[in-house]
């Protein structure tokens, strides 16, 4: 009976979180609704999910014939994983020392880091720009990689997460005679992977979908990323066919999608235990 009230008193709940998740999901449903269909049923009136003429095979077929899909996905997987593991890196022993070292200036560097937050990647795009030019750097993966190995985010993120954890885990490996780089990487991040799990999901989506920075500094498919590979395929193959433009779409975000779907668990949980802890 008790559990019948319980489960009464969460419908409403419930009921609000499914609609927001549908509507939510509703753009991308549509997106993957329209890559079944051909071009003549995308543009009436009615807004049938479910195609009359079953036109995957051929806007499908359309996309992988057209272009190199696959290499789209390799760049993308190698510039995500390698601008991941470069925040991992920087991020995770910066936000150790601000959570649980003492230091002169250490409010002052979580203040800056904290006005770090503010400033749009628009901002420095110029004068990267024009000194991977110099270098000779344009067109390659260090260029798609390097500005943003460290992410300030990443930094709050962690930060965040180490206050939580307690002092005499630290301390007792202090005694044990580690070195504070062995703290970190040893002790410390083994008990931050549900916070790390989130920050690699919103790592990896927004550099995946990024298409403002590799389109100032790609030519070309050999370098391109996922969603600037559709922009390539919209410019040059798809034209006016949105059919096979939506098919190349769900191509490129399939991966995203899987990867969230396997990491959720660890995802939600990360985000709930990183708490705002002063």
């Amino acid at each position: 009976m008790d559990e019948r009230r319980s489960w009464l008193a969460d419908a409403p709940r419930l009921l609000l979180l499914a609609l927001l998740g549908l509507l939510v999901l509703a753009p991308y449903v549509w997106m993957v609704s329209a890559s079944l269909k051909p071009l003549d049923e995308l543009f009436r009136a009615s807004l049938a999910l479910w195609p009359e003429r079953f036109f995957a095979v051929e806007n499908y077929g359309k996309v992988f014939a057209r272009v190199p899909v696959f290499q789209y996905i390799w760049n993308g997987i190698v510039v995500c994983a390698g601008i991941l593991a470069f925040q991992l890196l920087f991020a995770v022993p910066a936000g150790y020392a601000l959570a649980k070292l003492r230091f002169p200036g250490r409010d002052i560097a979580f203040g800056a880091v904290m006005l770090g937050l503010l400033v749009p990647p628009h901002v420095p795009a110029l004068p990267l720009y024009v000194g991977f030019s110099q270098l000779g750097l344009l067109n390659t993966y260090a260029a798609l990689i390097l500005p943003f190995t460290i992410s300030v985010f990443a930094i709050f993120l962690f930060r965040q997460f180490f206050k939580a954890l307690p002092d005499e885990l630290i301390h007792a490996a202090r005694l044990d005679g580690m070195s504070e780089a062995g703290i970190v990487w040893r002790v410390v991040l083994p008990n931050a992977w549900p916070a790390a799990t989130a920050f690699a999901i919103f790592s990896v989506v927004a550099h995946w979908n990024d298409l403002f920075w590799p389109l100032i500094v790609v030519e070309g498919p050999s370098r391109a990323t996922p969603a600037l590979g559709v922009l390539f395929f919209r410019s040059d193959e798809a034209g006016d066919d949105f059919a096979a433009l939506m098919a190349a779409a769900v191509i490129m975000t399939a991966p995203l999608v899987l990867a969230f779907l396997f990491a959720q668990r660890r995802f939600v949980e990360g985000i709930a235990t990183t708490g705002l802890k002063g």
